[in-house]
């Protein structure tokens, strides 16, 4: 039998798990996930965090002994993340440790009605990193316009970093520059660039989503649907691939840094005509990370082919892709301005989900 995620390994992609809960951890799924299913790493979000409290039972013990303290719904959230995310760098300590800290990572993000605060996001990311209190720990920061400066000091401060919710090539490279402004800021502060790792959340389907909506309403070439996601992120490899050469990089990586690797995001497939694979096989290349929800996990695992390095031969049919919607009239920069905006307030209204559950949680614990 084929084991098609040690394939998607072997050809130098990380498989991380786009989903964390307590049930997880303490159930040994997590473990079993690292040990027969490659699992390298985890990602959360605010989304993950709300549905793992409202539909969990193991988190009403932490949740009573927090309300006994005078503990509000803010402290709560923060103490019951911060404890999943610790657990889960514990199990994965040996993958950390093995890696050389590549990859062993859990990522928690910051709160996401700071994604316009520069000073408050890096603040948060502190806390989250002093709390969690991990070496494997990424703090995901979203790369707003103020969230790249939080990004550089964030890793000036020699904190790992994952930066989530990318979606165009122009906010990408500003999201490198960003990385090595900060592995700047961190060498001159005197930490150990090795030490540091950061990857770059490029987010796929949300992207097709959009882009073949309007390609729906306008009447344009059907037989374009489907194929902006994997393009444009394509053509994200290919800006990395130019991005960390040259001598400014060279000098960072003779002091020991390391690139920013692409993580795929955002890779379960929306519309049921396509693959359910098809962000994984299409976008298979070394030097990258895709973090896969369990059902696209599954998916890969059950049949999910993989062909080898499907990015790199590429990058000209990913250019005629995206000039032939250019010519259909999709306008690029505002659809990824359009699901930029969508991307930071679906993560707002995940948070105040996870905050009313909470607090729901807290007044019951009160009774």
């Amino acid at each position: 039998m084929t084991d098609h995620l040690q394939d998607l390994s072997n050809a130098g992609v990380s498989i991380w798990l786009d989903d964390l809960s307590r049930e997880l951890i303490e159930e040994g799924e997590l473990q079993r996930l690292i040990d027969e299913d490659h699992v390298v790493g985890v990602t959360t979000n605010p989304s993950i965090f709300a549905s793992a409290l409202a539909k969990g039972e193991k988190y009403n013990e932490q949740v009573r002994e927090l309300a006994a303290q005078g503990a509000d719904v803010d402290a709560t959230v923060f103490a019951l993340t911060t404890t999943d995310v610790r657990r889960a760098c514990d199990v994965l300590k040996p993958v950390f440790e093995a890696t050389n800290g590549v990859d062993g990572r859990v990522s928690i993000e910051v709160s996401p009605l700071l994604a316009h605060d520069r000073d408050a996001t890096f603040a948060s990311a502190k806390e989250l990193a002093a709390e969690v209190g991990r070496d494997n720990v990424l703090i995901k920061i979203p790369a707003t316009t103020e969230g790249g400066p939080a990004i550089s000091d964030t890793l000036g401060e020699g904190i790992s970093v994952n930066v989530t919710l990318i979606f165009g090539l122009e906010r990408y490279r500003s999201v490198m520059e960003a990385y090595v402004t900060g592995l700047e800021k961190a060498q001159a502060n005197g930490h150990d660039l090795s030490k540091i790792e950061s990857v770059a959340s490029f987010f796929v389907s949300r992207v097709d989503t959009e882009i073949d909506n309007r390609i729906e309403k306008s009447g344009a070439d059907t037989s374009l649907k489907g194929k902006a996601g994997v393009a444009n992120a394509r053509l994200a490899y290919q800006a990395f691939e130019e991005f960390f050469t040259g001598e400014r990089w060279e000098a960072l990586e003779a002091a020991g840094a390391r690139k920013q690797r692409p993580l795929w995001a955002s890779t379960g497939v929306k519309d049921p005509t396509l693959p359910d694979t098809m962000y994984v096989v299409e976008l298979c290349v070394e030097n990258t990370v895709n973090t896969m929800p369990g059902k696209t996990l599954e998916a890969t695992k059950d049949h999910g082919e993989i062909l080898g390095d499907r990015v790199r031969p590429n990058y000209a049919d990913a250019r005629q892709v995206m000039d032939a919607l250019a010519a259909a009239g999709v306008d690029y920069d505002d659809v990824i301005a359009t699901v930029e905006r969508e991307g930071v307030e679906k993560f707002e209204s995940a948070w105040g989900d996870l905050l009313k559950t909470v607090q729901g949680q807290l007044d019951a614990a009160a009774r």
